[in-house]
């Protein structure tokens, strides 16, 4: 795996254990299950990321493309901001690093 496709995994790894977190905590699913909106939200997510054209890839809110479309964005911006809390009470700061970074 050359250094751009575990990048690509690093991050679709990390956008899935955020929704992950934020469908058990908002949906009560259990873990490793999603809601068919976090589903959705999830793969929409993992094909806008495997699109990116730029390299290297910025976090999303510093991008300067903005890729998602306004609701998509909006949605994924309540899941990061809900799991990133729990990971930070979790103690979980590589994650975190990842997400602010």
């Amino acid at each position: 795996m050359d250094k751009l496709e575990k990048k690509l995994h690093d991050d679709i790894k990390v956008l899935t254990g955020f929704v992950g977190i934020y469908c058990r905590g908002k949906h009560g699913t259990r873990k490793g299950a999603l809601c068919p909106d976090c589903s959705e939200l999830l793969a929409y997510a993992h094909q806008k990321r495997r699109k990116c054209p730029l390299d290297p890839k910025p976090a999303c809110k510093h991008c300067p493309i903005h890729c998602y479309a306004k609701e998509q964005r909006n949605r994924m911006r309540e899941v990061m901001g809900y799991s990133g809390k729990r990971l930070l009470l979790k103690g979980r700061l590589d994650l975190l690093w990842h997400y602010f970074f």
